[in-house]
């Protein structure tokens, strides 16, 4: 006999909610609170005990400020609409819970309306330290609290417009596999810069380097390795690294690149689109990640800017 809903959870992998609305092809669903087990909330609770120190040793003054501003609870996974009250009014962005991976373009698209897709799932017990696909842990903890700063949360909106961009510039190429091709490039492009810095970026700060990059600020383990490890190659950004660097997602970064401030980042996105016009990054190095046909699709399908 089947489980009911309720005895699951939501639970990354074992969630029949969030399924349901995948077969149903709801992107855009609620975030149905009622529905997380004790076992889900004791999975947030044991993330955040062991981030907390992390955070406080390493992550840049704007998250931490971010954390305390949103009153995040560190015994529940929390409400978004709790979050979404108290965010609102700082830079109006809003977390917006979803079912899956959003495609490329209507991913950008929701930055740009200042909505950040957030899953609400959780990941289970015996999977703490890594998992491949985003959480609730991931979306909430590492993302949102960056959303609390304004020139951080308007570089995002920024880079929801190159999204635009893309598809604009693009629009006039007649042969259907050139226009596909270079938006092959541009994605590739754009990914590796979103997971450069909104993912895995680094700050000078006071103390030397600190972290903003949502994959580090929800990585017990990658977090410290990022700021102390020898391993890792640290440099200041460059954009024609950032463009052309393979993006792994399977080990900690081996490569992160450090930006003076989120002003000197909203330069970088505005120097991106630049070279987006200019055709520059039509023709970037082969490479990870590799561009799903659903996010291809999603620029190929998007409408042209008016």
């Amino acid at each position: 006999m089947p489980q009911p809903v309720t005895a699951l959870g939501l639970t990354t992998g074992h969630a029949p909610f969030v399924e349901e609305a995948r077969h149903r092809g709801e992107l855009y669903i609620e975030q149905a609170y009622n529905l997380y087990s004790p076992e889900n909330h004791d999975s947030w609770r044991r993330l955040y005990q062991r981030m907390q120190p992390r955070w406080e040793r390493y992550a840049n003054d704007h998250f931490l400020k971010g954390i305390e501003a949103l009153d995040l609870s560190p015994d529940r996974v929390p409400r978004l609409a709790d979050i979404n009250r108290r965010l609102l009014p700082l830079t109006g962005f809003q977390a917006k819970p979803v079912s899956g991976y959003v495609p490329g373009f209507l991913f950008f698209d929701c930055l740009r309306r200042r909505e950040f897709p957030t899953t609400i799932t959780i990941r289970p017990a015996d999977r703490m330290d890594y998992l491949p696909e985003p959480d609730i842990f991931h979306d909430v903890a590492g993302h949102v609290p960056m959303h609390t700063e304004r020139a951080f949360a308007d570089t995002l909106v920024r880079f929801g417009d190159c999204a635009h961009t893309a598809v604009e510039i693009t629009a006039s190429v007649r042969d259907p596999k050139e226009r596909a091709r270079r938006l092959t490039n541009i994605i590739k492009a754009m990914s590796r810069f979103f997971w450069f810095t909104v993912e895995f970026g680094l700050m000078r700060g006071p103390r030397g380097a600190c972290a903003y990059g949502s994959g580090l600020l929800s990585s017990y383990g990658e977090l410290e390795h990022a700021i102390q490890s020898a391993e890792v190659q640290r440099y200041p950004v460059q954009l024609e690294w950032l463009i052309n660097q393979g993006a792994e997602i399977d080990h900690y970064q081996p490569l992160l690149f450090i930006v003076d401030s989120f002003d000197h980042l909203f330069e970088l996105v505005d120097q991106l689109e630049r070279w987006m016009r200019a055709g520059k990054l039509d023709n970037v190095a082969p490479g990870l990640p590799e561009i799903a046909e659903s996010d291809l699709r999603s620029f190929l399908d998007a409408p042209v800017p008016a």
